[in-house]
């Protein structure tokens, strides 16, 4: 692979226009595509195999345009002073916001009357107004939502305390801000690194252009594949870190080159050819990572993580290709002026003074057990809270107090108590029961004897008098866990009734929805790690050609992802540090935040362990003697690697400043994953266990060996071809120090 490579990046650099040519074309095509495309409405929302979505379909086949899946709205009235909602003057207002609201969009499907529909609290000083919708959330146009934000603005004026909630006001938060925060920061820390404002513009540049072309092609074929727009702002996240992480990766190497004294297309050459070689199984180990959140069986999740994967591949592939065209362009200026200096001045294959790497490195060769023990002790300590972690979706109670949607879910709870922010509907399915009418009754009585039901409405049957409805209202707010045991109650108690009547009882509604959600979160979590771990082991195999280095990637990473739960858990559920996040009302975690970190910040952390291995790998194997491999690896990629933490880091933060909590939760949750990673795992404990294990770390038995496709990523048989020997067990200068560090341990 690495003399595949080094012939490819040799002609990028000599047909460097050609190939930007065709990269600047590609991304004009994505751009017509999705400025051409129609608007994409919303992804079809499914979970397959739930209850909770059987009944959906249920009712969609048995009350037709009833529109089960569509969107809501409760406008809430709160009477001033010591008025009541039942007053001529306030129960006009309502009715006349019940007008307005019916004739303010066509695609609104029905308004109740709060005072023919039992809306009315007991004390008569709250009051509210459902609205249903016949298209759900992510299809409600912009007149839709406005009209009923002015409705409820107008309504202000007569003296009533108004507030809107439901998820007709739900809208996928505007990220643009904390990109361009994220690319800031992006764009100091490469200046820092490099020196020079051309090396650090290529990685931008060249990200960029990759996440242009990426997020254009979602949004060309948004319609078409039933794309929602969350899609591409995972496809932007992801397509943005990974893109300036390899582009970072091959523009560094090829500087290292060039102070080697290579001629700059021979530099690029071989910057491909090793570095390259790392990056497209970095790549690789993030794509299965993506593509494997197919095993959830949630549609949605599935096309988040393919376009996003494919944003990934554009990456893998500008970076071996339109980057080494790039530094063609750059010149001699990507070394910057300081290092063009210091390469005049200094010797050929002469070594400076050590850097921050190379000392840190050595240090950990002294004392690797008590690095290990700090690293694992510290990251076991952060980890405890995870046991008490307690999943679900945050309802509109998680929104800041500064939204109407949580101002009107607080009066809610106070006028008629948590539970109606989140009612249950509950679908009897009467088509092979003899007597539909007693076995719905018998329902409805059952209901109302579960611990936890405050209110059971009768049942509303359809047309054809096979299947009732029938709203069931649980005592707590939708996301605690005493609402959960109520679907199982009501659960339990259906199949009592399925055996006595013959009656089908099914539980859904946004309550029911989320907590099948959760339970089909958790348990494909297992088999997503065991597959998405278990093919990143046999990838990182057959890149070290070692069996201890790819488990002990793996058990780091594993330890660094419960780690940054344990942090998620402490912050978000107990409320620790809770102010400094802006988190102002505490609960369970989002449901599918655990499957969705595995998959993302385990692609990314296999970014590091490749690239700062694969040198270590590649010191080893051109002769150096372990203790100097880790050293060689640490002063050529501690730098870079850091650099790329940073910068992932900056990235994921920037979401933590969204006003939605479950964007807060993702961003805080990566950024803080990728720190544990990246500083304490792969920067700490990795090189310590290779120290303690030396040779040992690069076993590979024979028969495996003579198995496994020998994929050249260290660049040996590149070196062989154009003439080089190893080194022979003698590192570049300043190495010994660290092989005699290792003889003391």
């Amino acid at each position: 692979m690495a003399t595949f490579l080094y012939k490819l990046g040799r002609l990028a650099f000599r047909r460097r226009r050609y190939v930007a040519l065709i990269w600047v074309a590609l991304l004009a095509l994505a751009g017509f595509g999705a400025a051409s495309a129609s608007t994409a409405t919303s992804s079809s929302f499914s979970i397959p195999g739930t209850e909770a979505q059987r009944a959906f379909d249920l009712l969609e086949q048995r009350f037709p345009g009833a529109s089960a899946d569509g969107a809501t709205a409760r406008v809430v009235f709160k009477a001033p002073g010591d008025e009541k909602m039942t007053d001529p003057a306030n129960k006009a207002e309502v009715n006349k916001v019940i007008g307005e609201l019916k004739s303010g969009s066509d695609q609104i499907a029905s308004v109740t009357d709060p005072y023919t529909a039992g809306a009315v609290s007991k004390n008569g000083s709250t009051a509210y107004v459902s609205v249903s919708y016949k298209v759900n959330s992510m299809e409600l146009t912009d007149a839709t939502r406005e009209s009923l934000e002015d409705v409820g603005h107008a309504a202000q004026k007569s003296g009533l305390t108004v507030e809107i909630g439901g998820d007709a006001l739900m809208v996928i938060p505007e990220t643009g801000a904390t990109e361009i925060i994220g690319v800031a920061v992006a764009a100091v820390v490469l200046v820092i690194t490099f020196g020079s404002l051309v090396a650090a513009g290529l990685p931008l540049l060249t990200a960029l252009i990759g996440v242009g072309i990426g997020v254009s092609t979602i949004t060309a074929l948004a319609n078409v594949l039933d794309l929602g727009s969350t899609t591409s702002t995972l496809a932007m996240m992801i397509g943005l870190a990974v893109g300036i992480d390899y582009a970072l990766f091959i523009v560094s190497r090829y500087r290292a080159e060039l102070a080697e004294g290579r001629e700059r297309e021979e530099a690029a050459g071989r910057a491909v050819g090793t570095a390259g070689s790392a990056v497209v199984f970095a790549g690789l180990t993030v794509v299965i990572a993506l593509v494997g959140l197919a095993v959830v069986n949630i549609p949605m999740l599935s096309k988040m993580g393919f376009a996003a994967a494919g944003t990934v591949v554009i990456a893998v592939l500008i970076a071996l290709t339109l980057v080494p065209a790039m530094m063609g362009f750059a010149g001699k200026r990507v070394m910057g002026r300081k290092a063009r200096k210091a390469a005049a001045e200094a010797p050929s294959g002469a070594e400076g003074k050590p850097n921050m790497g190379t000392r840190w490195a050595r240090f950990v060769l002294r004392r690797p057990v008590g690095v290990l023990l700090v690293g694992v002790i510290g990251l076991g300590a952060i980890a405890v809270p995870a046991a008490s972690l307690e999943m679900g979706l945050p309802d509109e109670g998680s929104q800041p107090t500064s939204t109407t949607q949580r101002r009107a879910y607080d009066l809610l709870s106070e006028g008629f108590g948590p539970g109606f922010n989140g009612p249950l509907m509950v679908v009897v399915d009467t088509a092979k029961s003899s007597d539909g009418k007693a076995a719905a009754k018998q329902v409805s009585d059952e209901i109302s004897g579960i611990k936890g039901v405050v209110a059971v409405t009768p049942a509303q049957f359809n047309k054809a008098g096979d299947t009732a409805m029938i709203t069931v209202i649980p005592k707590d707010r939708p996301s605690s866990v005493d609402t959960e045991n109520v679907v199982h109650s009501i659960r339990d108690a259906g199949q009592d009734i399925k055996s006595d009547t013959g009656a089908e009882v099914l539980v859904t509604g946004s309550t029911a929805m989320n907590i099948d959600f959760s339970q089909k979160m958790n348990d494909a979590l297992l088999p997503y790690l065991a597959l998405v771990v278990g093919l990143a082991f046999l990838l990182l195999m057959l890149v070290f050609r070692s069996v201890l280095v790819p488990l002990k990637a793996a058990l780091g990473f594993l330890l660094s992802v419960v780690a940054a739960l344990g942090a998620v858990v402490a912050v978000f559920q107990w409320g620790w540090l809770g102010s400094l996040f802006g988190v102002e009302q505490t609960g369970p975690i989002m449901s599918m935040m655990p499957i969705f970190m595995v998959g993302v910040v385990f692609g990314l952390a296999m970014d590091y362990e490749v690239f700062l291995v694969t040198r270590m790998r590649e010191a080893y194997v051109h002769g150096e003697k372990p203790g100097q491999a880790i050293v060689t690896g640490f002063r050529h990629g501690a730098r870079v690697v850091t650099a790329a933490a940073v910068i992932m880091m900056a990235v994921f933060a920037g979401f933590i400043g969204s006003s939605e909590q479950m964007v807060k939760m993702i961003g805080f949750s990566l950024a803080i994953a990728v720190f544990f990673d990246a500083f304490v795992v792969r920067m700490a404990i990795v090189p310590a266990v290779l120290a303690l294990l030396g040779r040992r770390a690069w076993w590979l038995p024979g028969w495996l060996d003579r198995i496994l496709p020998n994929v050249d990523v260290e660049g040996e048989g590149l070196r062989e071809q154009l003439g080089e020997t190893p080194a022979a067990g003698r590192g570049p200068g300043g190495d010994a120090e660290g092989e005699r560090e290792l003889a003391r341990v």
